[in-house]
């Protein structure tokens, strides 16, 4: 991990945040107190930054300098807020295309996945605050810098998301295994979010169950499934295919 993806330090955290970086994670002792701390605190609170508690030894594994209890990951590109995304796109009288992963959090498939995506013409790749990649330059370099020109989107709850999404007329398309529909039997020429989920674990059953469609991608070999980042640029250039 590069040193350039942290910073520790309360008084450096407080800077950063003052400052406008984009935190990916901040990472906080559990029981920190103190008068800084309680400044940081309201940052937290104020920025709405992404804060998990976790044990001293896991700060410890990251770094041994004297990083008074807390860790935070900035992120190389900035985050964007999914209604402004929507309502550009519709302005700008396009077509809605998004992508939303589910819990991918291997940073080289996410890389791979946004550089897929940007060159597939997609608006903006939705992820959850809480159990996704981390995007830092390991992210960017495998993205081939696609990174630097496709929003990406935090979003706190899944389920509120893609439900907001179809309340604005977006169609959601989740790829499982357990799909009856084949990915090229579907039509993808309305507004639409494709659906990824992570290879071990696939899509939540809270969101295949408002998904509007399920769809797979057949196999014929004898290993039963393909990796995350290689299914999902299948199914983002069948929607290319289709809207010409």
């Amino acid at each position: 991990m590069s040193n350039n993806d942290y910073i520790f330090g309360i008084r450096a955290i407080i800077e950063a945040i003052r400052s406008g970086k984009t935190i990916d994670k901040l990472m906080v002792k559990k029981g920190l107190q103190g008068e800084l701390f309680q400044e940081l605190s309201e940052l937290i609170k104020e920025f709405q930054v992404n804060a998990q508690y976790v044990p001293e030894e896991k700060l410890n594994r990251i770094t041994r300098k004297n990083h008074q209890g807390v860790i935070a990951f900035i992120s190389p590109v900035p985050f964007y807020e999914l209604d402004e995304i929507i309502t550009r796109t519709y302005e700008n009288g396009e077509t809605p295309f998004f992508l939303y992963l589910d819990q991918v959090t291997d940073v080289r498939n996410f890389g791979a996945i946004v550089r897929s995506a940007e060159c597939a013409g997609v608006h903006a790749i939705i992820v959850p605050e809480k159990g996704s990649a981390q995007i830092n330059a390991d992210a960017v370099k495998t993205s081939a810098g696609a990174l630097h020109t496709m929003p990406v989107c935090k979003v706190r709850n899944a389920y509120n998301t893609l439900k907001n999404l179809q309340e604005n007329g977006i169609k959601l398309f989740a790829a499982t295994e357990k799909a009856q529909t084949v990915y090229f039997e579907e039509d993808y020429k309305a507004p639409c979010t494709i659906i990824m989920g992570a290879e071990d674990t696939g899509i939540s059953n809270e969101i295949l169950r408002i998904a509007d469609s399920l769809i797979k991608i057949p196999l014929k070999g004898k290993i039963e499934s393909l990796n995350v980042s290689v299914a999902t640029g299948i199914l983002l250039f069948e929607v290319l295919k289709q809207r010409g």
